[in-house]
């Protein structure tokens, strides 16, 4: 049990530091945040290659490896995500009096190849682990990014907090492609779907015969716990922005010789969403 405690703090802890370090990384300057794109591309190869070598062995070390090594390949996405590096083809906002399946499609074409950059990482660890005992990494990426798709979704059918503050004043066209509505009847069975996985995630993690599973098990579970709190934060009345203030305050980025602010709070995730809310877009 101890084992499985410092699992979900890892995991806790990662997240939210992780999650700040994109948001504070897109809100540098030009020259630092093309290179912090060089940087983050070498650590996910190098994470993919430390996919590679966990994969392969079922001990504490390795599920905390390939853990880590599947946040940061995602990392890797939001954060070419968030600069503006890789979103989609329709870089403009969405009319107002758009509906239905041609607001839809363009939403789409808004990340879709952010949406591609993702299917083939997920592809990649995917076929990286196949039929190999260490299989968290695989369970990490999936978890994000079904989490993240949900997000998503529910950000396009409509929520209370569309959690604009985490968006670049880059993407702010991507506000246009969200709705806030107080309920949509997506929200609710992505709830209950979710749920009834971490049950399962929670109660296979207990009853696990190895350290080294239940080690594993608690670190993918805490992630979808927490992808289902951000999930609430869409729809609660409060401030989703206090736990990464100090990765989105006021700061002045320069582009082209022009200093411009960005402020601090516009508001959740969605990422990216842009929970990130985008961070989910998030269209973390």
């Amino acid at each position: 049990m101890p084992d499985l405690a410092i699992a979900v703090v890892f995991a806790v802890f990662i997240w939210w530091f992780s999650t700040g370090i994109v948001l504070l990384l897109n809100r540098m300057s030009g020259t630092a945040i093309r290179a912090s794109l060089l940087v983050s591309s070498m650590l996910a190869l190098a994470a993919l290659a430390g996919l590679v070598q966990s994969a392969e062995r079922a001990t504490v070390g390795s599920a905390y490896c390939a853990f880590t090594c599947a946040l940061i390949v995602w990392g890797w996405h939001e954060l070419s995500f968030l600069t503006g590096w890789i979103t989609g083809p329709r870089k403009t906002a969405l009319a107002a009096d758009a509906r239905g399946w041609h607001r839809f499609v363009e939403s789409v074409r808004a990340i879709l190849w952010h949406e591609i950059g993702i299917l083939v990482g997920g592809v990649l660890i995917i076929a990286i682990s196949w039929n190999a005992p260490n299989q968290v990494g695989t369970g990490t990426f999936l978890v994000l990014w079904l989490m993240r798709t949900s997000a998503k979704l529910n950000l396009f059918f409509g929520v209370r907090n569309l959690s604009e503050e985490f968006l670049p004043s880059h993407l702010v066209y991507m506000k246009s492609f969200f709705r806030r509505r107080a309920f949509n009847w997506f929200f609710p069975f992505s709830i209950a779907g979710a749920g009834f996985v971490l049950v399962w995630l929670i109660f296979s993690a207990t009853d696990a015969p190895e350290p080294a599973q239940g080690v594993g098990l608690a670190l993918v579970g805490t992630m979808l716990a927490l992808a289902i709190l951000e999930h609430g934060l869409l729809v609660l009345p409060i401030d989703t922005t206090a736990l990464w203030r100090w990765a989105i305050r006021r700061q002045v980025i320069h582009t082209a010789g022009e200093v411009s602010p960005v402020p601090a709070v516009v508001p959740g995730r969605t990422t990216d969403s842009i929970t990130t809310h985008d961070k989910y877009v998030q269209i973390r």
